[in-house]
């Protein structure tokens, strides 16, 4: 999403700061001290542990004493986007649909920043699992949903740009870390109106998605499904499930 530009006099920096220490923690920092929560965000070690000991008063953040950690309340302020927003609601009909149409998992996904999110699924019972759960976050280039946002996300500059800026790690032996392989394949998602990625972020896995547009012609979001490739080809594969994806893209544009 784009983000609005806020008049100084109306930004509230203490907000901004508080919120940069929820999202400090993650995989590789679950717990910390106020000197590391300090670091991860350019804070001073004082202010750091002052907004930690208030977040723990409000019951979003434990400490043993000495290292924090989040508690299960964060999750109030991420769930609150799915009671709330409208385009989880509208699409999840459509969603059933498909699944009971193609027998795999659908998803609709956006973009934050660079970053691709879930915001909506409907599953199907696998032996295997190739899906991702409400709210995951993905680096776009590894999904097909994250591709085609990508194809639509401004221009080739702008994508270039943020390439050059970004570290391609390689999730499995398929993964593709060359940037300007990476930019043809955005390009080729963007002339062919949808994306076709294998293997990228999961061996044996396949991913097709299509753009989904409002009625004013504006993509805002992806549409798309996770498949085991087994003796399924990619022509096979795009026969069986994109019609079904592109038809569910058109029914939606009257109500996105």
């Amino acid at each position: 999403m784009d983000k609005v530009s806020l008049d100084k006099r109306d930004w509230i920096a203490g907000l901004e700061k508080g919120l940069a220490i929820l999202e400090a923690f993650d995989n590789e920092h679950a717990r910390m001290t106020p000197t590391q929560a300090a670091a991860r965000t350019g804070l001073s070690r004082t202010a750091a542990r002052r907004y930690l000991l208030t977040l723990e008063s409000l019951g979003y953040v434990y400490t043993d004493g000495r290292l924090f950690g989040l508690t299960p309340r964060v999750l109030r302020v991420g769930w609150s986007y799915f009671d709330s927003a409208r385009l989880p609601r509208t699409v999840q009909p459509y969603l059933q649909q498909i699944s009971a149409s193609i027998n795999e998992s659908a998803y609709v996904s956006v973009l934050d920043d660079w970053e691709l999110v879930v915001i909506a699924r409907n599953g199907v019972s696998r032996v295997m699992t190739t899906g991702f759960v409400l709210g995951a976050r993905v680096p776009a280039p590894l999904i097909s949903p994250g591709v085609v946002l990508l194809a639509y996300k401004g221009d080739r500059d702008a994508v270039s740009a943020w390439l050059e800026r970004v570290e391609l790690a390689p999730y499995t032996p398929h993964t593709l870390t060359s940037k300007a392989r990476l930019l043809e394949k955005i390009e080729q998602a963007r002339a062919d109106g949808y994306a076709l990625v294998e293997q990228q972020l999961q061996v044996g896995v396949r991913g097709i998605a299509v753009p989904l547009r409002n009625r004013h012609g504006e993509v805002v979001a992806a549409l798309s499904t996770n498949m085991p490739i087994k003796n399924e080809s990619a022509d096979a594969a795009l026969k069986r499930v994109l019609p079904h994806l592109q038809e569910a893209a058109v029914a939606m544009l009257n109500v996105l």
